[in-house]
């Protein structure tokens, strides 16, 4: 019996080694203090049927790069991330309509940081690369969140509530990738 492409599941690994997460608050509101998460992992589930794809990531909160290692240990540290505690950081989207994944547009989903569940919303960037597959271009977004609403309040005099997010996924094929749900 043939499948139909449009009963077709295939599912996507985010490549670990090409995908990154970058953050931005504002010290005094003028002066970024920039990190990079360099560890993240997950999966996109693109369901044809539907023509919809759906979005985990995991990010690893103990592997960030900063401009010192006295600040990589400071975001580390409970007043922030809590990473002993809380050692990942996951993002689940809604489903996303497969355009928007080619044109841009806004994507929603939850974000879990330090236990803390709260819907997010991002901005999809329409991908930037003529003449390359999809396995060669990062789906790319970008948004912000308040620290406040994942219980992060403490300098509060000093840094922004808000916290600029950029996310550059790269994905691969996953063993046995096309199956009927």
């Amino acid at each position: 019996m043939a499948v139909r492409a449009e009963q077709r599941v295939d599912y996507l690994a985010l490549d670990g080694e090409k995908s990154w997460v970058d953050f931005e608050v504002k010290v005094l509101w003028l002066v970024g203090v920039r990190g990079r998460f360099g560890s993240v992992h997950g999966m996109i589930k693109v369901d044809h049927f539907r023509s919809a794809a759906t979005v985990e990531a995991q990010i690893d909160a103990n592997v960030v790069s900063m401009r010192s290692k006295s600040h990589e240990e400071w975001v580390k540290s409970p007043e922030f991330f809590d990473a002993e505690h809380y050692p990942q950081i996951l993002f689940v989207s809604d489903p996303i309509p497969l355009k928007r994944l080619q044109n841009g547009g806004e994507i929603e989903g939850t974000l879990t940081l330090r236990g803390i569940s709260k819907p997010v919303r991002l901005n999809l960037i329409k991908p930037d690369c003529p003449g390359e597959s999809a396995d060669n271009c990062p789906v790319e977004a970008e948004g912000s969140i308040r620290r406040s609403d994942f219980g992060m309040s403490s300098r509060r005099g000093t840094l922004s509530d808000k916290v600029e997010l950029s996310f550059s996924i790269a994905t691969k094929p996953m063993n046995g990738s096309s199956a009927i749900p």
